[in-house]
């Protein structure tokens, strides 16, 4: 089994930053991947960014491209996403998800093998 621990989420202004940060523990892969999604109230939970642990490709959903970056830290099997530039649209829960098979970055829920509980993030107007 994984386990996937989040935190960082928080309330935070329009314009502001913030910092998620997801440790996974538990088996390890040999080939995975590690992604951010979020689900606002009323919606589906969509992708947001994720990371192949073996060389860091990385790809991000077109609503955050050069707001978010997701990075890794292999010897904490941790993935970070920096948040910047926050808007009211970006209001969600966001969960930390393992592709435990991965050969490439995959960007739909059901590819993800484990989940994380979930953080708020809220930005105001």
């Amino acid at each position: 089994q994984v386990q996937l621990v989040e935190s960082g989420g928080g309330l935070v202004q329009a314009g502001g930053s913030l910092r998620l940060s997801c440790a996974a523990s538990g088996r390890t892969f040999s080939r995975h991947a590690m992604g951010w999604f979020r689900q606002a109230i009323g919606k589906e939970r969509e992708f947001v960014a994720a990371i192949t642990w073996s060389d860091g490709s990385r790809y991000y959903a077109d609503s955050v491209k050069g707001r978010f970056t997701i990075s890794r830290e292999n010897g904490k099997n941790t993935v970070y996403l920096q948040m910047n530039s926050l808007k009211p649209e970006d209001t969600a829960v966001y969960y930390c998800a393992v592709d435990a098979f991965a050969y490439t970055v995959r960007v739909t829920p059901s590819a993800y093998d484990y989940w994380g509980q979930g953080t708020q993030v809220t930005v105001s107007s």
